[in-house]
């Protein structure tokens, strides 16, 4: 994964865990590894992060733990070149992170993009919580109609409390940055505070002592 670039993996892994845990902005991570002796440019941190982000997420799927059958479903905003885009999330009824995907627009299809992806990624829930969005509660009946499935749904806006925190979790880690210029690189950086978050959660079997640790295991 890290062969044939002028850092060491551990400096690599350094640099792009402190994107995802502190929402620091490239030039300022860039100041922070200078003080610890480590000369990088900030766009290569950034190149970084584009580049292992995928490779990361892709072995975190390997080993997280298994989420409950009853979610809390629900989409936010997050400004990206000055334009607003979607975030679907959703967590279990213990908090776990389910699943999450960003969009460019809020509509069926956007739903229906992110329920797929989510049951592919963790097998099909029992039940979903939704608020009143009229797109979510479509994007289930018709997956229940093409699968013949029997999700149910329920529409308790207290209920969703749980995955509106973890919005805030999330949107604070962006608000600390510059904010997004790119679509495809709001989505990886957004992959990646996922990614810590759901460490944060305990949801990756790992023996590790620590989040660093944890995190760092994913690069073996």
């Amino acid at each position: 994964m890290f062969k044939g670039h002028c850092f060491p993996k551990s400096i690599i892994v350094q640099a792009v865990y402190f994107k995802f845990r502190f929402g620091l902005s490239y030039r300022e991570i860039e100041e922070l590894m200078s003080i610890r002796g480590v000369k990088v440019d900030h766009a290569t941190v950034q190149r970084w992060v584009f580049k292992f982000t995928p490779m990361l997420e892709k072995e975190f799927r390997k080993r997280k733990k298994s989420i409950g059958k009853r979610w809390r479903m629900d989409e936010t905003y997050i400004k990206v070149k000055g334009q607003w885009r979607y975030l679907y999330r959703a967590v279990d009824k213990q908090g776990n992170t389910v699943d999450f995907l960003l969009t460019k627009r809020r509509q069926r299809m956007s739903a229906q993009s992110f329920l797929i992806k989510a049951i592919e990624n963790n097998s099909k829930p029992e039940l979903i919580n939704i608020d009143k969005s009229g797109s979510n509660k479509h994007a289930i009946r018709v997956y229940n109609k093409r699968t013949y499935s029997k999700i149910k749904i329920r529409q308790c806006k207290y209920l969703n409390n749980i995955v509106e925190q973890d919005h805030r979790f999330v949107k604070k880690r962006i608000a600390r940055g510059l904010g997004f210029k790119d679509f495809e690189s709001a989505k990886r950086t957004l992959t990646g505070i996922e990614i810590v978050h759901m460490i944060r959660k305990d949801q990756l079997i790992s023996n590790r002592t620590s989040m660093f640790k944890s995190f760092y295991s994913l690069a073996a």
